[in-house]
């Protein structure tokens, strides 16, 4: 792939489409009591920020989970906390606790839209590059073309950049852990895979096909041989993945989630 000044055009031109939907509204905006789906990712950096872990998921006098409670696996909290960290840097006022409940004004629409094309820019896009360049089949153009139905996807733009949402991220891990079990890298695949799951519970639609890939590659192995070792391996892999993502959550004296994701 040597017309790389065709691949940066198209990204940009992906990027200016993001960037024009995210100049919109929001679904819920100004419609109180609970603002949509914008205000539930701006409440879940209030709570992540101002409430120590073992509370994020549990019913509390300082977290109402029938208030836009965390319904997403321990990734989405932890990005929450990541983009409240920088929300606090900027206006503290963003992330209060209790007074910042349907905060809305130009300046935070701005920030939180810029959080999404960050997440995007981060996780799905290069994943796509490295997808449409490096293992579509096909010339150049067919290359490019692959390239921009992915970047342009209009539901993914939509709901992201106009409802609000960080699918980005789940899809964009999916992605590498697709990439992973092209390269061969199973391990690295479904590590992932992993983090696609523990991100956004959506992403069990995409699992039976990483399961059946990955147990057939170990049946024609021998699952009395080095098919056996390589399946406990990521079984290992897999294990370990989750236990990380929810180990603060499991180890708390408060024991497992209320608001378990649905």
């Amino acid at each position: 792939m040597r017309d790389w000044s065709l691949v940066s055009l198209s990204v940009l031109f992906g990027l200016t489409a993001r960037w024009a939907v995210s100049l919109s509204s929001y679904s819920g905006a100004g419609k109180a009591p609970m603002f949509g789906d914008y205000e539930a990712q701006r409440h879940w950096q209030e709570v992540t920020y101002n409430l120590p872990v073992e509370e994020w998921y549990f019913n509390t006098s300082d977290n109402n989970l029938l208030y836009w409670g965390l319904d997403y696996p321990p990734l989405t909290a932890y990005h929450s906390l990541l983009c409240a960290h920088i929300a606090q840097l900027i206006n503290p006022d963003w992330i209060s606790l209790h007074t910042s409940r349907g905060y809305e004004s130009i300046s935070h629409k701005l920030y939180m839209r810029a959080t999404v094309m960050a997440a995007d820019l981060i996780v799905y896009i290069p994943a796509v590059l490295l997808y449409s360049l490096y293992f579509s089949e096909g010339s150049s153009k067919k290359k490019v073309s692959t390239m921009l139905c992915m970047l342009l996807y209009p539901g993914l733009i939509l709901i992201d950049y106009g409802h609000f949402q960080y699918n980005c991220v789940s899809l964009g891990f999916a992605l590498w852990g697709v990439l992973g079990l092209a390269l061969g890298w199973d391990l690295c695949g479904s590590l992932a895979f992993c983090l696609a799951l523990n991100y956004k519970q959506m992403e069990l639609y995409h699992a039976l096909p990483f399961f059946c890939y990955l147990l057939g590659k170990c049946t024609r192995k021998g699952l009395t041989g080095k098919g056996l070792t390589h399946l406990l391996k990521i079984a290992g892999t897999v294990a370990a993945s989750f236990a990380l993502c929810w180990l603060p959550f499991l180890a708390g004296p408060a024991g497992p989630p209320e608001a378990v994701p649905s």
